[in-house]
């Protein structure tokens, strides 16, 4: 069974309260007990969530030894983190990283994301469905071709 970390950075937390006409009313506590229900024949999921970035850091560098990929979206640190992208290059796993709104189509600081080229792709704008398409993409991923 593949061990996959979710990890969620800044203002995530507030899921299903926060501007719900951009990240909708779902609580992501919520919805992580129907992604853990989806999957649960192939996957141990874990959730960690921090409006901190080193604590962030410090989930994905701890995922090197007990996860098998990573599904990370760090929101507004994304476009500003470079300590970020480097702790991902640094743990070797494949990683997808998830945007639940459509950065392309909002402000034009959201268009530069520095953690993008850490990653083994992006998915953006498919609301809490790109969490589950990312986690069906690294059942599939051989982690040699990150």
């Amino acid at each position: 069974m593949k061990r996959i970390t979710i990890i969620n950075g800044p203002n995530l937390n507030l899921l299903g309260e926060r501007e719900p006409h951009i990240y909708g009313t779902q609580r992501f506590e919520d919805f992580f007990v129907v992604l853990q229900k989806r999957f649960a024949d192939s996957v141990a999921l874990t959730y960690l969530q921090s409006n901190v970035e080193g604590e962030l850091i410090n989930y994905i560098q701890q995922a090197r030894k007990n996860a098998d990929a990573l599904v990370i979206n760090a929101g507004g640190y994304s476009h500003t983190s470079v300590a970020i992208h480097d702790a991902l290059l640094s743990v070797g796993l494949p990683v997808v990283e998830v945007h639940i709104s459509n950065v392309a189509k909002r402000e034009v600081f959201r268009h530069t994301d520095l953690i993008a080229s850490a990653c083994n792709g992006t998915i953006s704008g498919l609301g809490l469905q790109g969490y589950e398409l990312a986690i069906a993409y690294l059942l599939n991923v051989n982690e040699t071709t990150k």
